[in-house]
C-alpha cells in the first residue's frame, strides 16, 4: 500500500521525455539559476562519469577542467530545474563509472570517440 502512494507522488514529478545519454558522452546540461528575482539558463558542459539511482532519485554526474582543475555537479535528471541535456560527443568506455579520470590530467582525461547516431555532433 506504502509503495502504491509513493509511486503516484513521485509520478507526479518524473519527466515524460528524457534525454539518451551514456556513460563517457559530452554533455551540455541546461540549468535554470534563480539571481534574486531574476531566472536565466546556464550550460554546464563536461563528461558525465557517473549515472546511480532509480526513479526521480536518479542522478548523473558531469566533470569539466576549468583551467588546471577539475570540477564535478551532480545533477537530478528529474529535477525542475535542469531544463535539457544535450548529449555532443560520444565517448568510448568499458565501464560503468569513471571515477579514474579524477587523477589524469591534460590530453590523458580525453576518450578516444565513439560514432554514435544520439550525439548532435557528427
Amino acid at each position: 500500500m506504502k509503495k502504491e502512494i509513493m509511486e503516484q507522488v513521485e509520478s507526479k514529478s518524473i519527466k515524460k521525455e528524457l534525454p539518451y545519454f551514456e556513460i563517457g558522452d559530452t554533455v551540455d546540461v541546461h540549468c535554470k539559476i534563480e539571481e534574486g528575482s531574476k531566472t536565466r539558463v546556464q550550460v554546464f558542459s563536461g563528461t558525465v562519469i557517473a549515472r546511480k539511482g532509480r526513479g526521480t532519485n536518479e542522478m548523473f554526474t558531469v566533470r569539466r577542467m576549468v583551467g588546471d582543475e577539475g570540477v564535478e555537479r551532480t545533477f537530478p535528471i528529474h529535477s525542475p530545474n535542469v531544463v535539457d541535456v544535450k548529449p555532443i560527443r560520444s565517448g568510448k568506455v568499458r565501464r560503468a563509472k569513471l571515477y579514474y579520470l579524477r587523477q589524469r590530467s591534460g590530453k590523458s582525461v580525453r576518450l578516444s570517440r565513439r560514432h554514435s547516431s544520439h550525439t548532435t555532433a557528427k
